[in-house]
């Protein structure tokens, strides 16, 4: 692929996200306040993911871990 198709793809790819978002009616200021908001709500549900899903994800697997393996014995009931 050279790079006249590559700036063509990406030229489509914006024309596409005007069209879906429909601010290719917006004056210029409005589209850079509503790209910022957009952008930075995403930028925060992605550092939400990214430091709260791991922490959900292991919380659920010692939890159902609990549930379907059974919990293990404790050192007291070895000892007696």
């Amino acid at each position: 692929m050279n790079f006249k198709n590559i700036r063509e793809y990406l030229a489509w790819l914006y024309y596409q996200y005007l069209l879906v978002t429909g601010i290719y009616v917006l004056e210029p200021w409005e589209k850079s306040l509503f790209n910022c908001v957009l952008f930075s709500a995403i930028g925060m549900m992605v550092y939400t993911s990214y430091v709260f899903v791991p922490i959900h994800v292991r919380l659920a697997l010692q939890f159902f871990s609990g549930i379907f393996w059974g919990q293990p014995e404790s050192t007291m009931a070895l000892m007696n």
